[in-house]
């Protein structure tokens, strides 16, 4: 069973009110239109969306933008210089320092009134004045030097420490990111302990390049501590390792040449001090053969005024550099499943929470859809399943029929009533001859009200009640469907496929006796199952065969019983048919007699065979209404001329009206 977790309403909490079907509304209208749930996810990812209590989830768009403007935000605002500013200031200082303790030695010498301290004293002071002039000007020479030397003052000489203390913390801090407590007061164990470990690190790369298994699990077991991040395996270790070291280098690579000189040159000069220097320029060499594109001569242009320590610039080029492998995740993503390698805690730091929120909630929509059953993954694409084709017409049908008079649509109504297998949830006292499906809640309430109350209760045939039942009709209908490359240019594509899922959600939910064809046509025609319907697009061709369209609708209703009419969608006139004998349709705009002709005569073809046809014309032209009119004339059935925002409504409804006429037993026409 699933655990939950429950915490007090702090009236902080921002609920994900969106579920699958939710999810699948948002996108039903890209789906219908496209024909594929990866394009439309796609989509929704650029986009963001709003769930039903209108929180707005970001889009990539916004993501990327918010990034480029953080990225920017500190560029523009800080200066790495304070690096090498506030090393050179505190050995300035700590000089400065010293020196007043020399000035102090000297004055307690000359104030005791001893003529040969006093003498010594000066001796001293002026040897250490000496040493101090000509101390090198580079950081690292500086401190090079000040560890040999000996100091005439505490204050100095602790304040030195105290400086080369943090200088070892902040370097251990910038590639393993301990916690702050793990990483204070650095003892001669502490530090044996890291290059132990250093040295474990690059023993399991060496083994790994044999072709050996390295003790991943035993090297976290002793050195897990210096790796919060908790890696799973050694190449995600690596990997953090990697983007840390990198991140240093960055650092060096955005200062000044003298200052990434005199930084690079004290690194070394640390290292050296710790004993770490030959392990660490093994593990970056390791890396940097491992992980050639984690950024190693990344530099970034900082212009901005306030200076940054060693461990703010540290800190620094960790966020640019995390920021920057999520723009490149975010720009690679091509579907919202991809959203799940996001460190949302990260991103919620980097690009704050609404952001995070809004990574996390779009990293959910494809596994909800999948959980709900309404997509699923086939060979690395997903792809609608029958569940979810089912819903995406039954969203469609919601949509036009919301569109409608309450009771105009919808309706099944039965004038007569007798043997069948729907029931009526009507009933009627038995009588003689009729089916024996006998209601026993009326007929024991029946013998109660006659009899009174008590058992056992005597029934007599008055007493029954029996169930009626409607009597079955069927109906048969092909849907032709135009996907010409006019369609989509007229903006009528998307209101024509609608209805067609909106038709088939009609037809398999309210009438499942029924039968529905769908065919397809541009310049040929297409017969089509139903449950493809989601994935039909247009054709990128000119051509109209109505013709080629009527001739696959009239086979098909050939093998159907019942009732039979046609509905064809179209914004065209007739512009291409086929000739007997021919493998290729004739194509020709405008439109010539031939073609003309042969559509005609596959309309007469319909016609002789009880087959009527209700046309539904999409911006007709003057030309294509007197066609149409042409048809009805011939085939005795119906012409709607109407817009995409009113076609759903027209097909409904005349859907409806021809059905029930089916149920009442009248002639269709």
């Amino acid at each position: 069973m699933g655990r939950f977790n429950y915490s007090r309403w702090d009236g902080t909490q921002v609920g994900f009110d969106l579920d699958a079907d939710a999810v699948l509304a948002e996108i039903s209208d890209d789906l219908i239109h496209h024909g594929d749930v990866n394009a439309a996810l796609r989509r929704m990812l650029q986009s963001g969306f709003e769930d039903r209590e209108g929180n707005r989830v970001q889009g990539m768009r916004e993501m990327l933008e918010k990034l480029r403007q953080e990225r920017r935000e500190r560029l523009e605002n800080f200066d790495l210089g304070g690096v090498y500013n506030e090393i050179a200031e505190a050995l300035k200082e700590v000089v400065d320092t010293e020196r007043g303790g020399i000035d102090d030695f000297q004055r307690e010498a000359r104030e005791s009134g001893d003529d040969r301290r006093r003498e010594i004293a000066d001796q001293v002071a002026a040897e250490k004045a000496m040493e101090l002039d000509l101390l090198p000007p580079d950081l690292a020479g500086q401190v090079r030097e000040l560890q040999k030397y000996e100091f005439t003052s505490p204050e100095a000489r602790e304040k030195f420490e105290q400086l080369m203390e943090q200088l070892k913390q902040e370097l251990a801090n910038q590639y393993f990111n301990q916690v702050q407590e793990g990483m204070q007061n650095l003892g001669p164990e502490d530090m044996q302990r890291m290059k132990d470990m250093l040295a474990d690190l690059n023993q399991m790369l060496e083994q790994r390049d044999a072709g050996e298994e390295p003790d991943f699990d035993g090297f976290m077991e002793k050195y897990g501590d210096f790796f919060p991040e908790n890696p799973q395996n050694l190449d995600e270790l690596l990997e953090q390792m990697a983007q840390r070291m990198a991140a240093a280098q960055a650092m060096l690579n955005s200062m000044t040449p003298e200052q990434r000189a005199q930084l690079q040159a004290l690194s070394e000069q640390l290292m050296e001090d710790m004993d770490l220097r030959w392990q660490m320029d093994q593990l970056s060499q390791n890396l940097q053969n491992a992980f050639p594109q984690a950024g190693w001569g990344k530099q970034y242009r900082f212009s901005g005024d306030e200076e940054l320590s060693f461990g703010e610039a540290a800190q620094m080029m960790q966020d640019l550099g995390d920021l920057d492998r999520l723009e490149q995740l975010l720009r690679g993503a091509s579907n919202p499943g991809a959203l799940a390698e996001v460190d949302v805690e990260r991103a919620k730091q980097l690009l704050g929470d609404d952001a995070g929120l809004s990574l996390e909630r779009m990293a959910q929509v494809a596994r909800m859809l999948e959980d709900a059953g309404l997509i699923e993954q086939r060979e690395g694409r997903y792809e609608l399943t029958p569940r979810g084709i089912r819903k995406i017409g039954q969203n469609a049908l919601s949509d036009l029929f919301s569109k409608l008079l309450r009771d105009q649509g919808g309706r099944h109504e039965m004038e007569r009533l007798g043997v069948g297998h729907e029931r009526a949830y009507q009933t009627k006292p038995y009588e003689f001859g009729d089916p024996f499906n006998l209601d026993i809640h009326k007929t024991i309430r029946n013998a109660i009200q006659r009899a009174g109350g008590g058992t056992p209760v005597q029934l007599i045939p008055d007493d029954f009640e029996i169930e009626q039942t409607e009597t079955l009709t069927r109906a048969a209908t092909v849907l032709m469907l135009d996907v010409s490359l006019s369609m989509p240019m007229r903006d009528n594509f998307l209101a024509a496929k609608k209805v067609a899922m909106a038709l088939h959600s009609l037809i398999s939910s309210q009438f499942p006796r029924d039968f529905l064809g769908v065919v397809t046509f541009s310049k040929v025609a297409r017969e089509l199952k139903p449950e493809h319907l989601p994935e039909v697009s247009w054709d990128f061709d000119y051509g109209t065969n109505m013709q080629h369209g009527l001739l696959l609708s009239r086979r098909m209703l050939a093998k159907q019983s019942g009732t039979k009419q046609i509905i064809m969608i179209t914004d065209g006139e007739p512009t291409a048919h086929f000739e007997p004998g021919m493998d290729e349709p004739f194509f020709s705009y405008p439109p010539v007699r031939e073609t003309v002709d042969a559509t005609l005569r596959e309309v007469n073809r319909c016609s002789r065979e009880d087959i009527r046809i209700n046309t539904f014309m999409l911006d007709a032209s003057g030309y294509l209404k007197n066609f149409v009119e042409k048809i009805t004339q011939l085939n005795g059935g119906r012409a709607f001329f109407t817009t995409p925002d009113t076609l759903g409504d027209y097909v409904l409804v005349d859907f409806m009206e021809h059905r029930r006429n089916v149920s009442r037993g009248r002639r269709v026409s």
